[in-house]
C-alpha cells in the first residue's frame, strides 16, 4: 500500500490554481452530461416513430431500453476505472467522441438486432462519462465550495429532460428520427473533442511518506463506501419508481386522464433544477458538512411520497407534485460529494462508478416491484408505501455514515 504525504498548502491548492479556468472545467462537464442525457432520453420521443419504421411491437420497444441500461450499469464500473487510470479530462472524451459515433450509427438501424446492438453501445459508452465528470468537479473544487459546484453539475439531467421533450419532437418533425441522432451523435463528438482540446486535470497532492493511498480493495472494505452504494439504490428506487409509474398509477387508481396525469408528473421536475444547487450552496455555507443535510432530504422524500401516497384530487395531486419532486432529487450533489470526499482524490473514479453502478440497479429493479404491488392490491396508497420504503432505507443508514473529507 502506497503512502503519500500531502504538500504543505495543498488543500488550498485546487481553489487557488487558476480559479476561472474551474469554472471552464464545470461548464464542460455540465455540457457533457447533458449530451450523454439527451443523448439518452431521445429514445422516449422516438421510440414510436423508430418502431414504426423497424416493425417493432411496443414490447419489443422496451427491450431496446433494456439493452441500453444493460451497457450503462457495466460502463459506469468500467468508466470509473478508467477516470482513475488515464484521468477524467482524457476519460471524459474517450467516452464522448464513442457515444458521439454511436448515436450517430443508431440512425442507420435497419433491423431489430443492430438496433439492439448499437443501443447496448451506446449504453456502454454513455455510462463512462460521469465517474470522470464527477472527479474533474471533485478535483478542482475544495470541499468548501465543492456542494455547489456538485449541485451545478448535477442539474445537467434536470436540463436534459426538458431540452430532450422540448426540441426532439420539434427537430424530428423536420428531420426525422434519422436525423435526430445524427445530429445528436455529431454535436457530442463535437463536445468530445472540445474537451480533449481544453480540459486538463487537476494538479493531486504531492507524494511522500505519511498518508495511506487507498486502493481498489480498501475501497471494497470501505464500510462507509458500502453504506453509501445502498442508500443511493434506496434514494433513486423512490426517484424513478415514482417517474415510472406516477401516471399510469394516477389514471388506473384514481381514474384522472392521461393529459392530468401528465401535466401532474411534468410539475415533478420543475423544482430540481433550481434545489441542487441551492442545496449544495448550503452545505458549503455550514463548512461542509452533507451528512445532516443529507439525512433531512431523505426522512422529507420518505415523507412526501407517504403523502402523496393518501392524496385523491387532481387538484392536490398539482399542488404537491412540484414539492415531491423538489425531494426526490435534492440529495443528488451532496450524496456524489460524499463519495468522491470518502474515496480520496485518487480513486474518486473507481469509487463512483461503483457505487453508482449499484445505484442504477435500483432504477433497473423497482418498476416490476411496484408493478407486482400495484397487481396485487390494487391500492394506489400501496404502491407509494412500497416506494417510499427506498428513502426510508437510505435515511436509516445515512445514521451509520461516517462524515470526513479525505480532500
Amino acid at each position: 500500500m502506497t503512502r503519500i504525504k500531502l504538500a504543505r498548502g495543498s488543500e488550498d491548492a485546487m481553489s487557488n490554481d487558476m480559479p476561472m479556468y474551474r469554472w471552464v472545467v464545470l461548464s464542460l462537464a455540465w455540457l457533457a452530461l447533458l449530451f450523454a442525457f439527451v443523448d439518452r432520453l431521445a429514445w422516449a420521443n422516438l421510440a414510436v416513430k423508430v418502431g414504426g419504421s423497424l416493425g417493432l411491437s411496443i414490447a419489443g420497444l422496451g427491450t431496446f431500453v433494456t439493452a441500453f441500461y444493460v451497457g450503462y450499469v457495466v460502463s459506469n464500473a468500467l468508466g470509473g476505472l478508467g477516470t482513475d487510470r488515464f484521468g477524467p479530462s482524457r476519460m471524459l472524451s474517450y467516452a464522448l467522441i464513442p457515444l458521439g459515433l454511436a448515436t450517430f450509427a443508431f440512425s442507420y438501424t435497419t433491423s431489430t438486432l443492430m438496433g439492439l446492438a448499437i443501443q447496448m453501445l451506446m449504453g456502454l459508452t454513455a455510462g463512462a462519462d460521469y465517474s470522470a465528470c464527477v472527479k474533474l468537479t471533485a478535483t478542482w473544487f475544495d470541499f468548501k465550495m465543492r456542494g455547489r459546484a456538485m449541485g451545478l453539475l448535477t442539474t445537467a439531467s434536470s436540463v436534459g429532460v426538458v431540452v430532450t421533450n422540448a426540441g426532439v419532437p420539434y427537430l424530428a418533425s423536420f428531420v426525422g428520427w434519422e436525423g435526430v441522432y445524427q445530429v445528436l451523435g455529431v454535436l457530442t463528438m463535437g463536445v468530445g473533442v472540445l474537451c480533449l482540446a481544453v480540459l486538463r486535470d487537476a494538479e493531486l497532492p504531492s507524494a511522500a511518506p505519511s498518508v495511506v493511498v487507498p486502493s481498489l480493495a480498501t475501497l471494497a472494505r470501505n464500510r462507509d463506501l458500502i453504506l453509501l452504494a445502498l442508500i443511493g439504490f434506496g434514494a433513486l428506487w423512490g426517484t424513478w419508481g415514482f417517474a415510472f409509474w406516477v401516471n399510469a398509477l394516477m389514471v388506473k387508481g384514481h381514474g384522472l386522464s392521461t393529459a392530468a396525469a401528465g401535466g401532474i408528473a411534468a410539475m415533478f421536475g420543475v423544482g430540481a433544477i433550481f434545489s441542487k444547487p441551492l442545496v449544495g450552496l448550503a452545505s458549503d455555507l455550514l463548512g461542509g458538512k452533507r451528512k445532516l443535510i443529507l439525512i433531512v432530504c431523505f426522512a422529507s422524500f420518505t415523507a412526501a411520497l407517504l403523502v402523496f401516497g393518501s392524496l385523491k384530487t387532481e387538484r392536490a395531486f398539482m399542488l404537491a407534485a412540484p414539492l415531491l419532486g423538489v425531494t426526490a432529487f435534492i440529495y443528488t450533489p451532496l450524496i456524489v460529494a460524499m463519495v468522491a470526499e470518502i474515496a480520496g482524490p485518487q480513486l474518486v473514479g473507481s469509487a463512483y462508478g461503483f457505487t453508482n453502478a449499484f445505484w442504477q440497479l435500483g432504477s433497473v429493479v423497482v418498476p416490476a416491484v411496484i408493478g407486482v404491488v400495484f397487481q396485487q392490491t390494487n391500492s394506489f396508497g400501496m404502491a407509494f408505501i412500497a416506494l417510499a420504503a427506498g428513502p426510508l432505507v437510505a435515511t436509516i443508514a445515512m445514521f451509520w455514515v461516517k462524515e470526513r473529507h479525505l480532500f
